[in-house]
């Protein structure tokens, strides 16, 4: 599939702004709910799902303007990655995380808008891409942060 850059900065915008609100809703004991996750695996928060979902958002975007991975970073694989950034995030405060998010956020766009239109459909590539700045963050929005809030708090409104 060919994409367009109009339909790229729309679903990377909308996504962000689903996102947005939800952690613009959380409370202070919501940070530090755990999220649904596999036993091997490490016992994400709340806080700790968001952090993942913006570093994939920067690196995504540090790939687009063709820079390198950050030093740190260079040589490991996803699940060494995912770890790094756990650690990494695991002390900070909410606040903190919320700015990053948003930083990254209008880094983004910055960088999709910088691209000419040509680049994003130059080639085929997956109907999902790019994948971090719209399924990957949906997936973690749902099936981490939402599925760890009480049904209200998730969407804003009761389940049915």
């Amino acid at each position: 599939m060919r994409h367009s850059k109009k339909d790229v900065i729309a679903r990377t915008r909308r996504e962000f702004a689903i996102l947005d609100r939800l952690v613009h809703r959380l409370r202070a004991a919501d940070w530090k709910r755990r999220v649904p996750r596999p036993p091997t695996r490490d016992p994400w928060t709340v806080k700790d799902a968001l952090a993942h979902i913006v570093y994939w958002k920067e690196h995504s975007a540090r790939v687009f303007r063709g820079e390198r991975r950050l030093p740190e970073m260079r040589g490991l694989d996803v699940n060494a990655i995912n770890r790094l950034i756990y650690r990494r995030w695991r002390r900070r405060q909410p606040r903190d995380l919320v700015a990053w998010h948003r930083q990254v956020q209008r880094d983004v766009l910055r960088t999709l808008a910088a691209n000419p239109p040509e680049w994003f459909s130059r080639r085929q590539r997956s109907p999902k891409w790019p994948l971090d700045f719209d399924g990957h963050s949906a997936d973690h929005r749902r099936d981490d942060i939402e599925a760890a809030l009480p049904a209200r708090r998730a969407t804003g409104r009761p389940r049915r």
